[in-house]
């Protein structure tokens, strides 16, 4: 992980289909994971939990999480199984078009060449969905005719391996990416464990082909991918399916004095989904299906473009984007005698769009930076519509109203040079995350949990500021940031009864069970402190270290007073990563690797307490040849039991146990 410092911002000619980093960037918060964490980690969330702030909705990786509890959130502002962050892929958006989670295996770490996370800085150039930061993702880009093929397997049943080759195939080069993978997983119950409780088993591929064009000063980006993952959720007829395909255009022009630099990209993805849940018996020796989430095709859609024209010492850069989904549920729920009753139809579509301007201007040390964007939303042809199995009768139509409005936004930065590589940095701005379909239309269950969906919801705000110094001395860098945010209208699923419980729409909730809505729930303050370090002691031992403090309360004002004083739901108020790397001789490389999180509550009340916990992370490699290396790892070497989830009854659920893996990399042809 490099401290908190901006990318090159130097006038080049970079080869990708986007514009240069902007000098804007240097007036934010920005993190750029160290490669050898993508290098050295199976999973990119994994990778990026290095990073202080960084989670997902729950407190377990992609390699055991159902995909709808992926979402993205950064710097502990009320974790969500929506994304909270925006999660893109040169540019293109990643995350899901109905529910707005980011399905990682999609993704694999051998595809990934760089990781930037942009913590706040608000809607900016990135719209809608930045709300707590971005992503920032970059496909590798190897050299013409190089090629790679790694392999790994250990415990859990594990099993993966990854394969790319860049070809040069007329005027440009043609990039092959496959990987795949099976766990047989672990049973998350220990304490309490019955016959209902089953493994967390997954299976994934995925399949990436990408054209890559210099046509003059012009770069193009043609993209195209695939990816279908199957999980085993950890009880008895429980299971998930994700398929989904994209296609992405880009084509770009690095500005010059003499010429303006633009970009133009278009996107389209297509999703689905099929998950069932169950209903566990107290004892848990048996479950029964409870609903049947059998599709839920899904639709997103856009484009984006900017011109930045280069002056003096300043630059100026105009935008547009545009952003659409179309999505629906349909699923099977409501048991009677363990036969599900009735039929649902849930959806609707969803349309952002807004324009930007930046400008930046370089005043000696001083870098000033100004933007402000106009956003438009709205969600329309809603609906939900419920009907009996056996007759055909319609038990619930409804048609909610469409909706939609106008967001202003913008942002401010600074940045001082104070000489000795030393700088210091401020910073406001404000940003917006429209809700997803999945929030608006779709009710869902986990385990005895129900959660109704709520067409009402209106789009979270965000208000930020932040002061930070930092510097290089040396063979070091270090940074510290100190932040204050307030989430308006904070999308949150409110408990509304407790177990045992009959509702008119849902049916039985069984004791331990909730039932809970999304509210829009009056706003969540937080500030805190983040502050990394890392150091090259010599050519052969670095070590980095970073830590993450946030102070998060929640006011649920009339729409949920109980909550108000609370700690937002899965939100630990301390995090800290730390890793070394050495090289005691020339062909063999240790690292190490430390994760420290604080507890969290699992439910919007705090009665459901997940203890803090520590994992330590070893691997070797060794470098057989010059384009052949081998390892091994330990995950999770002490085997810590990790808290992710724990049900109303007092049930916990826990992440994966201690895992060893080894495996081979080869490459070729001027690869790795």
């Amino acid at each position: 992980m490099t401290a908190d410092q901006p990318p090159n911002v130097e006038v080049v000619v970079v080869r990708a289909a986007n514009l240069p980093p902007s000098p804007a960037d240097a007036a934010f918060s920005i993190i750029r994971l160290d490669p050898v964490a993508l290098e050295t980690t199976p999973r990119l969330d994994e990778a990026l939990s290095e990073i202080p702030g960084f989670s997902l909705f729950r407190r377990t990786s992609s390699l055991g999480a159902n995909p709808t509890s992926q979402g993205v959130s950064l710097r502990g502002i009320a974790g969500s199984g929506a994304s909270r962050a925006l999660v893109t892929l040169d540019g293109v958006p990643q995350n899901d078009p109905f529910g707005g989670w980011v399905i990682w295996t999609r993704l694999p770490t051998e595809d990934i060449g760089a990781a930037t996370v942009v913590r706040g800085a608000g809607a900016g150039p990135y719209g809608a969905g930045a709300l707590t930061g971005v992503v920032a993702l970059q496909e590798i880009r190897p050299p013409a005719g190089a090629w790679t093929l790694d392999a790994e397997g250990g415990s859990l049943g594990y099993g993966g391996g990854a394969a790319t080759a860049n070809l040069a195939v007329g005027p440009g080069t043609l990039l092959v990416s496959a990987a795949g993978e099976h766990s047989d997983g672990w049973i998350p119950v220990i304490a309490g464990r019955g016959a209902a409780d089953q493994r967390l088993t997954l299976d994934d591929r995925s399949l990436s082909l990408r054209y890559l064009l210099d046509a003059g000063p012009v770069t193009e980006a043609w993209r195209v991918s695939g990816y279908e993952e199957d999980r085993g959720s950890g009880l008895v007829g429980a299971e998930a399916r994700a398929r989904g395909v994209d296609a992405s255009v880009s084509l770009a022009r690095a500005p010059t004095p003499q010429s303006l630099g633009w970009r133009a990209q278009t996107w389209l993805l297509a999703s689905d989904l099929f998950n069932t849940s169950v209903s566990v018996a107290t004892n848990r020796q048996t479950a029964s299906l409870s609903n049947d989430q059998y599709a839920t095709p899904a639709l997103g859609y856009g484009a984006n473009g900017a011109v930045r024209a280069l002056w003096g010492r300043g630059t100026f850069e105009l935008g547009v984007d545009v952003r659409g989904t179309a999505g629906e549920d349909r699923e099977t729920f409501k048991p009677v005698a363990g036969v599900l009753t009735e039929n649902r139809r849930a959806g609707g579509e969803t349309f952002t769009g807004g324009v930007y301007g930046e400008a930046t201007e370089q005043l000696g040390p001083l870098l000033l930076t100004a933007g402000a964007r106009v956003d438009g939303w709205e969600t329309f042809d809603g609906h939900r519509i419920e009907n009996s199995i056996s007759t055909g009768a319609v038990t619930l139509d409804e048609h909610p109203a469409d909706r939609g409005g106008v967001l202003p936004s913008g942002r401010l930065g600074a940045r001082l040079n104070v000489g000795d590589g030393q700088w210091l940095r401020a910073a406001a701005y404000t940003g917006f995350r429209a809700p997803t379909l999945n929030e608006l239309y779709r009710p869902f269950r986990v385990g005895n949990n129900i959660t109704e969906a709520n067409s009402a919801l209106t789009p979270e705000r965000l208000y930020g500021a932040e002061v930070g110094a930092g510097g290089d001395v040396s063979r070091a860098s270090w940074s510290v940031t100190g932040f204050y945010n307030r989430l308006d209208n904070p999308v949150t699923n409110v408990t509304l009864h407790k177990g045992p419980y009959t509702d008119p729409v849902e049916g039985f909730i069984p004791t331990g069970g909730l039932l809970l809505e999304r509210e829009n729930v009056g706003d969540v303050d937080a500030y805190g402190v983040e502050a990394e370090a890392s150091a090259h002691w010599t050519d052969r031992l670095s070590t980095r270290a970073a830590v993450s403090w946030t102070h998060a309360r929640v006011d649920g004002g009339s729409a949920a007073p109980q909550d108000t004083g609370k700690i937002p739901t899965e939100t630990p108020e301390v995090s800290a990563t730390a890793g070394a790397a050495w090289t005691p001789v020339a062909r063999l490389t240790l690292l190490a690797d430390l994760r420290y999180e604080g507890a969290r509550f699992d439910d919007d009340l705090n009665t459901l307490r997940l203890g803090a916990a520590t994992t330590v992370d070893l691997r070797a490699e060794w470098r057989a040849r010059r384009n052949v290396t081998l390892f091994v790892q330990a995950a999770n070497l002490f085997d810590v039991d990790v808290a992710t989830g724990e049900t109303a009854n007092g049930v916990y659920s826990y992440g994966p146990p201690r895992t060893i893996l080894a495996g081979i990399s080869i490459s070729g042809g001027g690869g790795r």
